[in-house]
């Protein structure tokens, strides 16, 4: 490592985003009521571009914080505004919430955007923009998919869809594009601008029909498109596959992750690209690691890739055998340092950790 900073957090945390400012925010998933939704100011060294050595002030700070009385699944903030969307169990409705001012310590519930038939219906996944105005894209089933207006609650887009398919995630690729993702690994692509159409992007390797499937999208330099940037799809088997959504008849790669056997529980699978450095990307979910590979040297193989750097911290936080050994809930890079990440565990553990370059590499 170059760094590591780690914070205990009063309860599990599933999600990590981060706010403008360079504020970071995470959430409790926890059954009871009263999960806590945190926004922290992160250490001093990791909001300078530059690398200071070693720094008094190694932890992170509660700037502000509220309470949910349900589980949070799912979190993201609005761009541009000082509002942040949550979704959990036991239904599809989302809950907004205000970031308030500097005079205030408090994240306050505004509003619930009920969805039609919201009842019986898993969890929504969630994404948001404010290209136009604040939408948030949301659903849990590829035939209910929708988005709303935040602020005054309006529907503004209903995906067409004949498949009730459940979604592993969702994206905007920009104003106008947006990318879903099933559980089975199939991919869809559905512009808003021709709400009746619904166009498959690319299904997956033959596997079994018991396997999940989560999707990771890049963030699009300046003066890129959003849409030509790989989409990598990581399923519980550690399967991995790079698509170019401009070309849909064969995969850019096809590699293997060296993972443990999936057990039971999927929910917590994660696959995200790095936003400042090219070809890498990092996967989490199976166990107490994250493994960092770099996508260049990949080909369509199948073969197992070799992690450039694997994530250990949070393995060490367990009590006893195997049993006890925490579970990486997710990751997220950090938005300009290029080997930094975040990561957070079953045990509550949060670790922020920058590795070294490997030899060799400019």
């Amino acid at each position: 490592y170059r760094d590591l900073h780690t914070f205990e957090l009063q309860t599990p945390t599933r999600l990590i985003e981060w706010a403008c400012g360079n504020r970071v925010c995470v959430a409790g998933y926890g059954q009871s009521d009263g999960n806590e939704i945190l926004q922290l100011i992160p250490p001093p060294t990791l909001l300078t571009k530059e690398t200071q050595g070693l720094c008094p002030e190694r932890d992170f700070k509660v700037e502000c914080g509220g309470f949910s009385e349900r589980p949070v699944y799912s979190l993201k903030y609005v761009p541009d505004t000082s509002l942040l969307v949550t979704s959990g169990p036991p239904d599809s409705s989302l809950q907004v919430w205000k970031v308030s001012a500097e005079d205030s310590d408090v994240i306050k519930s505004v509003s619930t955007l009920a969805t039609e038939n919201g009842a019986g219906q898993s969890w929504a996944k969630i994404a948001t923009i404010s290209a136009r105005a604040p939408w948030v894209l949301h659903g849990s089933r590829l035939n209910k998919v929708q988005i709303t207006e935040v602020e005054s609650r309006k529907n503004v887009y209903t995906a067409a869809s004949r498949g009730s398919e459940e979604l592993s995630g969702l994206a905007f690729l920009d104003c106008n594009t947006l990318l879903l993702c099933c559980a089975t690994g199939q991919l869809c692509l559905a512009d808003i601008r021709q709400p009746q159409s619904l166009m498959e992007a690319m299904s997956v390797p033959s596997a079994p029909c018991s396997e999940q499937w989560c999707m990771g999208t890049r963030h699009g330099a300046q003066g890129l498109e959003l849409s030509s940037q790989p989409v990598a799809r990581l399923s519980s088997r550690g399967l991995l596959t790079l698509t170019d959504l401009r070309k849909t008849s064969e995969f850019l790669a096809l590699a293997k992750a060296r993972v443990p056997s999936p057990g039971s529980g999927t929910e917590f699978l994660c696959i995200s690209w790095a936003p400042a450095l090219e070809g890498y990307l990092a996967i989490s979910g199976f166990d107490g690691t994250v493994h960092v590979y770099d996508t260049q040297r990949w080909d369509n193989s199948g073969r197992e890739a070799e992690p450039v750097f694997v994530h250990k911290g949070h393995t060490f936080g367990g009590a006893g055998g195997d049993r006890d050994l925490p579970l990486v809930t997710v990751h997220t890079w950090h938005l300009q340092k290029p080997r930094t990440l975040l990561s957070a565990a079953s045990d509550g553990s949060l670790h922020v950790w920058d590795w070294v370059q490997p030899c060799g590499k400019c």
